[in-house]
């Protein structure tokens, strides 16, 4: 099949305006793609039993689902659909790190997020999963940068234990959080830290507002731990507010797909999956976007 045809077939499959041009150089796949598909937990609004919703993102092509840490769904309930679909559990993400950051000044909160990571870190390796997503810290009008930084270096140091202990790795996000904000800079913390289980989570559409994926995953390579997937529009941003820009359809934004996956490639990426962290729905929804991750993959 001749690749705009191609691309045009999954585009009426997507119920999205995708076109040749937003994806120029893909070709159809002569081969499965190395890396697989992720999906938030989050994400599928149906009303559904736990089972229920792996079986539902199994069926529309996903890999693996995220989940929240610590845990608000029994335990018990998600390693039995995990047993019984097969749909595995790569990573988690703490829930508590952005309320009360490692970075913070308060001695309380911070003893507080250590502990919730290490929970967090102890029910991943229970599910199976080798990463907790982390953010490392939050600078603010009321959190100077020289705090922040001490602060979280300090912090991340203390969850090494844990992580050796379960032989969960962490995996520190780049978030709007006013903290990291180049790749050199994340390159000279993880150096700082120096040590095999800490690495990146590297969301590729976050860092659109202030750079391009390519060059993070030029500079961390391999010490990129997993990857996260989402679509920014500079556009939409500067003429509807900054959160705005997230509200584009994937590939419709400014993450050049093809240059980023071959970026990827090059980088020497072993995280395996790429994991949609996008606003949920229905199934509807969540099937228009597992095509949408199927044509980026194509590269």
């Amino acid at each position: 099949m001749h690749r705009k045809e191609f691309i045009k077939s999954l585009a009426l499959l997507t119920g999205t305006a995708l076109t040749a041009d937003a994806f120029a150089g893909l070709t159809p796949p002569i081969q499965a793609s190395p890396y697989k598909k992720g999906i938030s937990f989050y994400m599928i609004k149906e009303e559904l039993s736990v089972l229920d919703k792996f079986k539902l993102v199994k069926d529309l092509g996903f890999d693996g689902i995220e989940f929240n840490t610590p845990l608000e769904v029994p335990m018990k309930e998600i390693l039995s659909a995990r047993d019984k679909t097969c749909v595995a559990i790569p990573s988690t993400v703490n829930k508590d790190h952005w309320n009360k950051p490692l970075s913070d000044p308060n001695p309380e909160n911070r003893k507080f997020i250590v502990e919730s990571i290490g929970r967090s870190l102890q029910e991943s390796k229970e599910m199976g999963a080798d990463t907790v997503l982390v953010v490392p810290g939050v600078v603010s009008e009321q959190v100077s940068y020289k705090t922040a930084f001490a602060n979280a270096l300090e912090n991340v140091r203390k969850l090494i234990p844990y992580a050796e202990k379960t032989g969960v790795r962490i995996g520190l996000e780049n978030v709007w959080n006013n903290f990291i904000l180049s790749p050199m800079e994340a390159l000279a913390f993880l150096d700082a830290i120096d040590h095999p289980m800490v690495g990146w989570y590297f969301d590729l559409g976050n860092v659109l507002r202030y750079g391009w994926p390519e060059h993070w995953l030029e500079v961390l390579g391999e010490r990129i731990f997993k990857l996260h997937v989402k679509e920014f529009s500079r556009k939409i941003m500067n003429e509807e507010g900054m959160r705005k820009g997230f509200s584009v359809e994937l590939g419709q934004g400014d993450v050049n797909w093809p240059v980023v996956m071959k970026a990827i490639q090059a980088s020497g990426y072993k995280g395996e999956y790429l994991t949609l962290e996008l606003g949920g729905g229905d199934r509807t929804y969540l099937e228009k976007v597992s095509r949408q991750l199927d044509i980026i993959l194509l590269n």
